[in-house]
């Protein structure tokens, strides 16, 4: 019930900042479940793909990124899609990363929006206070001077409840953001780095030819 008479106690400003957390809330879930699954389905792919790069059976690599939507299969495939025409290591490496400037904002898409949110959180729970304590004192303005004292006390405690709503929301999002943000780097990393990989098989194979 404290939890509630917090909530209540808190003004007009405490349902904007809820609805805030909420949001941030389901995009953070949502790009957590993203990433973690293209992070899987990317690992699995690759394991697929290093035997037949080895194997130089690049028509059933092409196959296999052809039929995965994830954004690491997406990338290889543009540079697959040269072998045909060229195995010059710049070209390919020129057609991946063409791959990857497409796939990347994919991978990042909605994440800042957790850091814009905290702001906002942040900030509406000082408008909140700032808010509550203008009519606190226009309140206490006409209250009887032996009630000033306990009446204004009770009326900043409350004010300031939406600054520590909105500080409450804006904490976990932020880290949310943090979290999320390391997390998509590791996956462009990680495209760079199968893009190496796959170039250096691809010149190892033309060599031995």
């Amino acid at each position: 019930m404290e939890v509630v008479s917090f909530f209540q106690t808190g003004g007009p400003f405490m349902y904007p900042i809820l609805a805030i957390l909420a949001l941030g809330l389901a995009i953070a879930l949502e790009r957590y479940l993203y990433l973690s699954s293209t992070q899987r389905k990317s690992n699995k792919i690759w394991a697929e793909l290093v035997p037949l790069l080895k194997k130089n059976d690049f028509d059933q690599a092409v196959k296999i990124t052809a039929k995965n939507k994830t954004p690491m299969a997406h990338m290889l495939s543009y540079g697959f899609s040269r072998l045909d025409q060229t195995r010059r290591r710049n070209e390919l490496e020129t057609a991946m990363e063409e791959g990857m400037m497409e796939v990347i904002p994919e991978l990042e898409q909605r994440t800042h929006y957790l850091a814009t949110y905290a702001n906002i959180a942040t900030l509406l729970g000082l408008l909140g206070t700032i808010i509550g304590l203008i009519e606190a004192f226009t309140a206490v303005a006409s209250a009887d001077p032996a009630e000033k004292a306990d009446l204004l006390s009770a009326s900043i405690s409350v004010a300031m409840n939406t600054t520590a709503f909105g500080l409450i929301a804006a904490i976990p999002m932020l880290f949310l953001h943090s979290y999320l943000s390391t997390k998509t780097a590791r996956l462009v990393d990680d495209l760079e780095m199968v893009a190496v990989k796959c170039l250096n098989i691809v010149s190892e194979q033309d060599r031995r030819q």
